[in-house]
């Protein structure tokens, strides 16, 4: 709750982030603030969302007991209880409503005041779009507040959002932001009480032994009861090929490529959507990756490929000749646009590239990595790929994969292919019939 001085939360930007383990206490002070919100400022608006309907009506009853209380009682005019329209309303104007992202709730909403996401270990980005821009209209003095809470999302949660904010707080790029997180050591011994209190602090009083043994003894993967009882994530390594943190560092919004230009194509492989990834090299001589466009479906890609050619000095356009994106180097060349196609040993070449330009050179002797070349300008697709990429075996080296089917790594392997293409010298120079036509600009 903490403000600027310019009056606004210090955290309206970045959010509320809480990492916590479960039966710790983190509905009753979250929802202690919102009451108290809701008492001190006329009119305030709260959205709490869960991802299940079942959740959010346990958090409503929870709060149901709260504000009945014998000094909040008073402040209160009405508890609406039919499904869907679930919510507490004050005396001054201000309510908090309940719904479950899973039934669509919270969209459609304007000038919310503050939203809280339950279960964050299971937001999507979706929910996100359809939430968020409904606190852009908050009447608030203070700006609006965003609450993310939930445990360590298991690897089959859809974790991503949750994770990526936890991975900003890490790096250190998140002034904007308040990050809380209860959790045991990493290589903690599941049976170490010692273990159990750093990770709960409402053990033993609030949080009986019995209850901490009542999830042990269920919960018989050692994995699990880490990330639910002790709060402990998984490992950075095991969520993605490049962890989050090294990928932030080498975040620069103000990146911008002055040579080298080139273009390169990504599909998923149900052609659901594609991907065009940009890439070129800094005046510092550093390299540039971007994800020029991404949208859903294919037949988009050769026309808009061939525009970006006929504006643009470009050196390279790039199609991996054996992925779903093969079916567009027809329709790159009908458009007389000159096409590379790489080679299975050129794809495993361009994984390389990007790796350890990203990661930089392992320095001889230590656990230190050196000297990164490649820079990002912080796009959030781009980003969330690399969180789903897994990497597979390819004529002897690696090559990007999708850890599972829903994923869509398309932006990654567009900036990655993109980035071969700028550095390699066996590509062709594309052209276009109306290049003559348009007067040769740098790109941007």
């Amino acid at each position: 709750m903490g403000k600027r001085r310019n009056g606004k939360y210090a955290a309206t930007v970045g959010g509320v982030v809480l990492s916590i383990p479960r039966q710790v206490g983190k509905t009753f002070l979250v929802g202690m603030i919102a009451i108290a919100l809701c008492v001190l400022y006329p009119g305030m608006t709260i959205l709490w969302t869960a991802h299940r309907t079942r959740t959010a009506t346990k958090t409503f009853h929870s709060l149901q007991g709260m504000v009945k209380r014998k000094k909040i009682w008073p402040h209160v005019s009405a508890i609406r209880t039919a499904n869907g329209e679930q919510e507490i309303a004050f005396r001054n104007g201000s309510v908090i409503m309940f719904g479950a992202r899973e039934q669509g709730f919270g969209r459609g909403f304007d000038e919310v005041d503050v939203e809280v996401f339950d279960e964050a270990q299971i937001l999507s980005e979706k929910a996100l779009e359809d939430m968020v821009a409904a606190t852009n209209q908050s009447r608030h003095e203070a700006g609006a507040l965003l609450f993310f809470m939930g445990t360590p999302p298991r690897p089959s949660d859809t974790g991503e959002e949750f994770a990526n904010r936890r991975m900003k707080a890490l790096s250190g790029k998140a002034p904007n932001m308040a990050y809380v997180e209860f959790s045991a050591d990493p290589d903690a011994d599941c049976d170490d009480r010692a273990q159990w209190a750093k990770a709960n602090p409402s053990f033993p009083s609030r949080t009986p032994v019995e209850s901490m043994e009542r999830m042990r003894e269920n919960l018989t993967d050692d994995a699990s009861f880490k990330r639910e009882a002790l709060g402990i994530w998984d490992s950075l390594d095991s969520l993605a090929v490049i962890d989050r943190v090294t990928w932030d560092l080498r975040g620069d919004p103000h990146s911008r490529p002055v040579d080298s230009f080139a273009l390169a194509v990504g599909v998923s492989p149900d052609r659901s959507s594609a991907a065009v990834g940009f890439a070129g090299q800094r005046k510092d001589g550093l390299w540039h990756v971007e994800l020029d466009e991404h949208r859903k479906g294919v037949g988009w890609v050769a026309g808009y490929v061939a525009e970006r050619c006929a504006r643009n000095k470009f050196r390279a356009v790039v199609v991996n000749g054996s992925s779903p994106a093969a079916t567009v180097v027809d329709d790159l060349l009908k458009l007389k646009v000159k096409v590379t196609v790489m080679t299975a040993p050129d794809v495993a070449q361009s994984f390389g590239m990007f790796y350890d330009g990203v990661m930089g050179v392992l320095e001889e002797d230590t656990d230190v990595f050196i000297g990164s070349t490649v820079r990002h300008i912080e796009q959030p697709q781009l980003t969330a790929a690399l969180a789903v990429a897994g990497k597979r075996d390819l004529s002897g080296a690696s090559a990007w994969s999708q850890k599972n089917s829903s994923s869509d790594i398309s932006p990654l392997e567009a900036c990655t292919f993109a980035l071969w293409g700028a550095k390699s010298s066996k590509v062709k120079r594309p052209s276009t019939r109306v290049a003559t036509k348009a007067k040769a600009v740098m790109f941007r």
